[in-house]
């Protein structure tokens, strides 16, 4: 009788903990699940940031003088509206949930001229405006400059001034 007792025993026991381990194995899949959906609304807050500061940068692009890193007059009003687009865009992340991100201003170039001199210009370039957006209140922690020289053009071929001209940018971006 003893010996039945404790296969009875032993049977109610596994009953009672596998039910549990099962439990514990739900949390994980919510926490899963929690994670895709916080994810997912990064990703949502990120692809709405970008395409924001990707505008604003188009509206608010300054000119360089030629072959230089020096800023043309008239920038001003240009760079304070980038940087309350990055602000704003702060706000928008923290909504989100987002707090470890990154501004990237890229830097590019059109293609005349020997690749090597238009990376090292687009980065001159993109560091002048990443210092801008610093003294107008960006954190620097917050934004790193790139060159990308003529690596990503917007049209192809840039075989006229106009198309040069379009070329010839920066662009701001949101990274984790």
């Amino acid at each position: 009788m003893t010996k039945t007792r404790m296969g009875w025993t032993l049977a109610l026991a596994v009953s009672i903990v596998a039910p549990s381990a099962y439990a514990l194995d739900l949390g994980g899949l919510a926490k899963k699940a929690a994670g895709g959906a916080a994810s997912g609304a990064r990703d949502k807050a990120a692809k709405e940031v970008n395409a924001r500061l990707l505008a604003e940068g188009r509206k608010n692009q300054c000119s360089f003088k030629t072959d230089s890193d020096e800023l043309v007059a008239g920038c001003d009003k240009k760079l304070k509206n980038l940087a309350n687009s990055l602000v704003e865009a702060k706000k928008r992340l923290g909504v989100a949930g987002v707090t470890s991100f990154k501004f990237e201003v890229s830097g590019h170039t059109d293609s005349s001229g020997k690749p090597e001199h238009n990376k090292e210009l687009s980065g001159k370039r993109a560091a002048v405006i990443e210092r801008e957006l610093v003294a107008r209140g960006i954190p620097k922690s917050e934004i790193v400059a790139i060159g990308m020289g003529s690596e990503r053009p917007l049209v192809t071929p840039d075989n006229t001034p106009a198309k040069k001209a379009k070329n010839r940018r920066y662009e701001i971006q949101v990274h984790f």
